[in-house]
């Protein structure tokens, strides 16, 4: 079975099952942490509800069958610690079929929180790292050779991450053809990060030149990935500068550096360091790559089809288990960032003299003099969330009404996921909701004010209320 194997990427493997644990871990622990307010038993979108509707064909997880905050909690941490020793190399300490069951178990366990996860989970991330996930239960170990079939599946995983990316944008906002839509991206982007002021204010024609680089990285580089070495390494490499670079100017959760991981499986480390002694491939699992990838060859069909379409839409699962999608990102680009402020008040009448107060995310813009954090690729789920509803009400129909009357109880699993709260002592008798217009100061009116965001008042989301309204008033 020596012609299933690639021994030249043995270290691309060994890198990109390292990583790939990591990022695991790191999904694990933000729903650990996160669920309760979101969707636990009290949470804005419980899961039994959810499931009452949903029946487990069309999302197989096993909170379909039973579901309770403590069994969900076991669920995410027990998955953290398997991810901790494959992380650690537990998957190269144990016989063949014992790792494959490891990733498999890895896959499995995250596929359940994300088939029950509704809008908070409803991002190409979480796709693509079941996805990943999924092709990596058959990468093998330190025992045999790297499987080239699946070395190459990665390679059509990242093809279609980075193509479906630049047509979707070439299709879609005309500011990607003219080349400007980083006039406006790095200020307007879900979740900027601490250098995003500075990107931002880079001169226009370097703005052009991202762009520009953009379509290199994501329309030319992906096809090189096909190529004999050392051009499919050097093209792997271009992808992870590119994608290094969104990791410097933003926050997308574990997107970029997914992609970093895929791209790092493409590298020959042949020049780097000799391949160690390998031993034999058992027939059982040759059989088994080979049926893969006539399963993912099957399975690409659709998302192929979108790809060439005119019609073609961004992250797109089809069938539950997540295991062949459609990618893509920033079709179209807002050009003004607003923003939704949150605030209370003690007094239980919202009259003129009541003093509002406000409350503090960890992630999205809020206080004008806070300096953007880093958080990625931790994802911060509730404040992307609301830098969708300020896009449109519609985005929050199922949310924003819960998530205010948690606000209205002082409850401690939703204050927890916020920076501050300004009623620690008593819960506020009042509740409101503003939206305001946000854009990066220049580089004078930071140096006189101190502010990294100037903001505009535009109208009310929520009226001052005591009660839960859902939706915009």
């Amino acid at each position: 079975m020596d012609w299933l194997t690639e021994s030249d990427v043995w270290l691309g493997r060994l890198v990109f099952q390292r990583l790939l644990a990591v990022l695991y871990l790191v999904a694990f622990v933000a729903a650990a942490r996160q669920f309760r307010a979101l969707m636990g038993e009290r949470g804005m979108t419980p899961v039994p509800d959810f499931v009452r509707r949903v029946p487990f064909r069309k999302a197989p997880s096993v909170f379909q069958w039973r579901y309770s905050d403590r069994f969900f909690a076991l669920w995410c941490w027990a998955g953290a610690l398997l991810a901790v020793a494959v992380a650690a190399g537990a998957a190269d300490a144990v016989p063949l079929g014992a790792a494959m069951a490891m990733w498999a178990v890895l896959w499995a366990m995250y596929l359940s929180i994300v088939n029950v996860g509704q809008t908070w989970y409803g991002f190409g991330w979480e796709s693509l790292l079941l996805e990943t996930g999924f092709l990596a239960v058959f990468l093998g170990n330190d025992d045999i050779a790297p499987p080239v079939l699946v070395m190459w599946l990665l390679r059509w995983l990242l093809f279609r991450v980075e193509f479906g990316a630049g047509l979707i944008k070439m299709r879609g906002d005309h500011c990607w053809r003219d080349l400007t839509c980083l006039y406006y991206h790095h200020e307007t982007q879900p979740m900027p990060g601490p250098l995003s002021w500075f990107f931002h204010r880079l001169p226009k024609p370097l703005h052009r030149v991202e762009t520009a680089a953009n379509h290199v990285a994501q329309l030319g580089l992906p096809v090189l990935l096909f190529t004999p070495q050392p051009v499919a390494t050097w093209a792997a490499l271009g992808i992870v500068v590119t994608q290094l670079w969104l990791v410097l100017s933003g926050n997308f959760a574990w997107l970029n550096w997914l992609t970093i991981v895929l791209a790092l499986s493409a590298v020959d480390a042949s020049r780097i360091a000799d391949a160690p002694a390998f031993a034999a491939t058992p027939v059982w699992f040759g059989v088994l790559t080979v049926l893969l990838t006539v399963f993912v060859a099957c399975r690409s069909y659709r998302p192929v089809r979108n790809l060439l379409s005119r019609q073609q839409v961004m992250n797109t699962s089809f069938d539950p288990l997540h295991l062949v999608n459609s990618y893509g990102a920033f079709g179209s680009v807002t050009r003004v960032r607003r923003e939704i402020v949150v605030e209370g008040t003690d007094s239980p009448v919202a009259s003129p003299d009541a003093v509002w107060r406000e409350y503090g995310f960890r992630g999205k813009p809020g206080d004008v003099r806070r300096v953007p954090r880093q958080y990625a690729p931790y994802h911060l789920r509730l404040d992307w969330l609301m830098w969708f509803a300020a896009l449109s009400p519609a985005y929050a129909r199922s949310w924003f009404g819960p998530f205010v009357e948690r606000l209205l109880a002082n409850d401690p699993d939703t204050l927890r996921l916020l920076r501050h709260n300004p009623f620690p002592d008593a819960p506020p008798a009042l509740v409101r909701a503003r939206l305001f217009q946000y854009r990066f100061t220049t580089w004078r009116e930071r140096r006189e004010t101190g502010a990294w965001w100037h903001r505009t008042e535009l109208r009310d989301f929520l009226k001052p209320t005591g009660a839960v309204r859902r939706g915009r008033r």
